[in-house]
C-alpha cells in the first residue's frame, strides 16, 4: 500500500516498535502501512463514525491483518485505557477538534509519550492550547499534498513559550529550520492577504457594514504584519 505524502510524513514520525492508536482512522491506511512495513506490530484503529470504521475493517481484512490491527468505535480517545498505547495519531481534522479530543483524553496524558497531530486549521490556536496544557512540540514538518498544505506536529509533555505571535501562527520550528514548504506557503499567504486588502480598499466607500469592513481590514493588516515578521525571521535564519 502506498501512502499519500501527508500520511507518509506522519508514518515517518511514528517510532519503530510503538504501540499506536490512530484516532479518526477513516480507511485505516496508516496503521495498515505501519504494520505491513514492519515498523510496528500492533495498532488500534479508531473512528467515531460507523461508516469510516467499516471501511477500515474491510481494508484490514483484505490485508489479512485482523490479528495485528484492532478496530474500535470511539469518540476520540474515550475507549482507550492508560498503558494500552504509547503513541496517538490524530490527523485529518480541524485544530479545534484535535484540541477537544486531546482535552477529553486527559486520562491518557501520563502514559502516551508522543501525540502526532496534523491540524488542518487553527494551527496557531492549537500551538497556544498545547502550551497552556503542558505540552511542547518536539518536532514539526510541513508538506504540500494534493494542492493543500499540511502541518504535522510531534507533541510531547513539556513546556514551550514562543516570544512572538507569528511563531504560533506559522510554527517556530518550521521557521527556525527554514522549511522550504513554509516558504512557499508564506508566499501564498502574502498573495492572498494583498488580494483581500485590495478588495477591501475598493469597498471602502461602499454601502455595506462599514464597521465590519473596518474590522476585517484591521484583521488583514494584522495578518500581513505577522506574515512579514515570519518571513523576516525565516530569512534571518540563513545567516545563523
Amino acid at each position: 500500500m502506498n501512502l499519500s505524502i501527508r500520511l507518509q510524513t506522519i508514518a515517518d514520525m511514528v517510532p519503530a516498535g510503538a504501540k499506536m492508536a490512530d484516532i479518526g482512522t477513516d480507511h485505516g491506511h496508516l496503521p495498515i502501512w505501519l504494520v505491513q512495513s514492519g515498523k510496528i506490530r500492533h495498532a488500534v484503529a479508531m473512528d467515531v463514525g460507523e461508516g469510516p470504521l467499516s471501511r477500515a475493517q474491510h481494508a484490514i481484512r483484505q490485508c489479512h491483518l485482523t490479528k495485528h490491527i484492532e478496530t474500535r468505535l470511539s469518540d476520540g480517545a474515550a475507549s482507550l485505557m492508560p498503558g494500552e498505547v504509547d503513541i496517538i495519531v490524530i490527523a485529518g481534522m480541524g485544530g479545534a477538534l484535535i484540541q477537544k479530543i486531546m482535552g477529553e483524553g486527559r486520562h491518557m496524558w501520563d502514559s502516551v509519550s508522543h501525540w502526532i497531530i496534523s491540524p488542518q486549521s487553527e494551527q496557531g490556536e492549537t500551538r497556544h492550547w498545547l502550551e497552556q496544557n503542558g505540552f511542547c512540540i518536539a518536532g514539526e514538518d510541513m508538506v504540500l499534498d494534493g494542492g493543500k498544505y499540511y502541518v504535522i506536529m510531534d507533541v510531547i509533555r513539556g513546556t514551550m513559550c514562543y516570544q512572538y505571535e507569528y511563531e504560533y501562527t506559522y510554527g517556530s520550528e518550521l521557521i527556525r529550520s527554514r522549511h522550504p514548504v513554509l516558504q512557499e506557503y508564506l508566499k501564498k499567504e502574502q498573495e492572498k492577504i494583498k488580494e483581500l486588502l485590495s478588495v477591501l480598499e475598493r469597498k471602502s466607500g461602499g454601502q455595506k457594514d462599514e464597521n465590519a469592513d473596518t474590522r476585517l481590514h484591521a484583521r488583514m493588516e494584522e495578518l500581513q504584519d505577522r506574515y512579514s515578521q515570519a518571513l523576516a525571521a525565516w530569512n534571518a535564519m540563513q545567516n545563523c
